[in-house]
């Protein structure tokens, strides 16, 4: 599962932490009854005809290697098991070899479909990824590429690895998946005393599962999607990139943090971490169930050779001997079985399973995926902000003004966006700079930009909080949206959602300004679905009318917001982004 460095077709030396005596050599009875067994059950698919013409029923010629593509975790056991498959003879000479590689699930599932990047080094004849959903992923895009064969070589259930010392406190917090990770546009920083790290589910089955594990919790609650974009935006913060990354954030863990790492990882990987660290590690299996990685068996040629061939290694490796060198390291058997001298209670490890929860089919776990990346694509806000005379109203029950109340908002909601993102700031009222209604505030630079010895992110506070109403001041809001659109067009960041947000509390009312129809015109000429800024309007107050900013932001497949509580920005915008991920993920289905 993840990305794993080193997985190429040369990852068949023996896994360094083989324990000694582990390699048994098979004797000659055992491997004619594993191939006759094979035999067997393809005579009753009917692919046996090629061995019986071609004379090799009793193994007088040599067939080449079988080849087989496994998950990198599991392919330093099964090397060790091809060669004692290997050593064994069918009849009077060897008749059947393997040889076991470790490659990456997601590789060998995106180097099918042609979906994804690969590392290369993914052709083989049978394939063992970590999880069924790349089965079903590529199953949906090409049909005819796999076949399965009802067999899981081993089980793994995700469970959630923390340091020692945070994990002695962890009764007195039961997690699970509901309140794994919070669902909230602004967490409150104290609600948990976990950080959640998942490998990124692009490459991961753990990490995939788990966007389907918390959307399935968040289902039933009052908007679904909202709270799950949210989630998905608090789990970006912590990612990482692999199991490598995954070790580095439990072993440089400062002991004194306010939050413990907590990562969501298999049973066999925080077994594999508990002894590749020098820190403590503790097991937590979550309430309510898990998933299950499953490591089916997995065809990928309809040669009736190779499939006799590839029957035959089945066979071998569901035998009980290899069943237990397989729990050996880490792994359950597929009847949840564990080998109790490795995973041990000392780490928190329990024989019982936690329980089965679904997996996501392949179309949910497509629409998982793209929500991901639609998410993770680097953004491109410029925030246009009212600052007419109304803004000086106060808000009731408050004793803030509009004005203030929209400041906070809006510096509350940067800490939605990565350091990476690209913000700009504008205010408008009536003739702010000379004839124009607006005036250029922050040019839209990354966050993390230094600018005169402070990030980007710091300047945006500051201008933000420096906002004030024009006393008397009119609102030219029409003059400055198309101003503000043309500007983001011209300068279009791609691989960025570039978008164009409006925080006004009243109505165009600058009689020398662009008409409604006109700019809905002029914005709906300039949209590109190739090159797409989208405009989010959010609009509150008693007075405003909430049509013209409706008809505004479908010209460019926006979305308009009205609401009587400006301290709501920070939730709008974020449905405004569940909106936009939303419609994205079904037009390419």
């Amino acid at each position: 599962m993840g990305r794993h460095r080193g997985s190429s077709a040369d990852d068949t030396a023996p896994d360094p932490r083989r324990r000694g005596n582990r390699r048994r050599r098979r004797g000659t009875g055992r491997a004619f009854a594993a191939f006759a067994a094979a035999l067997a059950v393809l005579v009753g698919l009917g692919v046996t005809g090629y061995f019986v013409l071609d004379g090799r029923l009793g193994c007088g010629g040599s067939t080449p290697p079988l080849q087989v593509a496994a998950a990198p975790e599991l392919a330093p056991v099964l090397t060790r098991l091809a060669d004692d498959f290997n050593a064994g003879d069918t009849a009077d000479s060897r008749c059947v070899t393997v040889e076991v590689r470790g490659a990456d699930s997601a590789d060998v599932a995106y180097s099918i479909t042609g979906a994804g990047p690969t590392m290369g080094g993914t052709e083989s004849q049978v394939w063992i990824p970590d999880s069924t959903l790349w089965v079903k992923t590529v199953q949906r895009d090409a049909d005819d590429a796999v076949v399965s064969t009802g067999t899981s070589v081993a089980h793994s259930p995700l469970v959630l690895v923390t340091t020692q010392a945070a994990g002695a406190d962890a009764s007195e917090t039961p997690l699970s998946w509901d309140n794994l990770v919070p669902t909230e546009a602004l967490p409150d920083p104290g609600s948990s005393p976990y950080q959640v790290h998942v490998i990124d589910p692009v490459n991961s089955s753990s990490g995939l599962a788990t966007l389907a594990l918390v959307s399935n919790s968040v289902s039933g609650e009052e908007g679904p999607q909202t709270r799950f974009i949210a989630a998905l935006q608090n789990l970006q913060k912590s990612v990482v990139a692999d199991e490598e990354a995954a070790l580095a954030v439990i072993s440089e863990a400062p002991a004194d943090a306010e939050q413990a790492p907590l990562l969501v990882l298999s049973e066999q990987a925080a077994w594999r971490l508990s002894t590749q660290t020098d820190s403590a590690v503790h097991v937590i299996y979550p309430e309510r169930g898990t998933y299950t990685l499953d490591y089916p068996y997995v065809l990928r040629s309809k040669d009736p050779e190779v499939q006799l061939a590839a029957e035959a290694f089945r066979a071998f490796l569901t035998g009980r001997e290899a069943q237990q060198a397989i729990r050996a390291e880490g792994f359950r058997s597929a009847d949840e079985a564990i080998d109790p001298e490795t995973l041990t209670e000392e780490h928190g490890f329990r024989a019982d399973h936690p329980g089965e929860l679904p997996a996501p089919g392949e179309q949910a776990a497509k629409s998982l995926i793209q929500a991901w990346n639609q998410l993770k694509l680097g953004t491109r806000l410029l925030t246009v902000v009212d600052i007419s005379g109304s803004m000086a109203e106060i808000v009731p029950g408050t004793g803030l003004t509009r004005m203030q109340v929209t400041s906070a908002a809006a510096i509350q909601g940067l800490t939605l966006f990565p350091s990476e993102a690209e913000m700009g700031l504008w205010e408008f009222s009536v003739g702010l700079d000379g004839d124009r209604d607006y005036r250029e505030t922050v040019p839209i630079r990354p966050l993390e930009e230094q600018v005169d010895g402070v990030t980007q992110h710091e300047v945006l506070n500051a201008a933000l909080a420096r906002l004030a109403p024009e006393p008397d001041g009119d609102t030219g809001l029409y003059d400055t949206i198309l101003a503000a659109y043309q500007e983001l067009t011209e300068s279009y960041a791609p691989n960025r959602v570039n978008t164009l947000l409006v925080l006004t509390d009243g109505n165009n009312d600058d009689d020398d300004s662009i008409s409604l129809d006109d700019l809905v015109q002029h914005l709906e000429e300039a949209y590109q679905p190739d090159r797409p800024v989208t405009i989010i309007a959010i609009s509150f107050g008693p007075d405003v009318d909430p049509e013209p900013l409706q008809r505004i932001a479908e010209a460019t497949r926006g979305a308009a917001y009205t609401t009587e509580d400006p301290t709501e920005i920070g939730e709008i915008f974020l449905s405004a982004f569940a909106l936009r991920i939303s419609g994205e993920t079904e037009e390419e289905e």
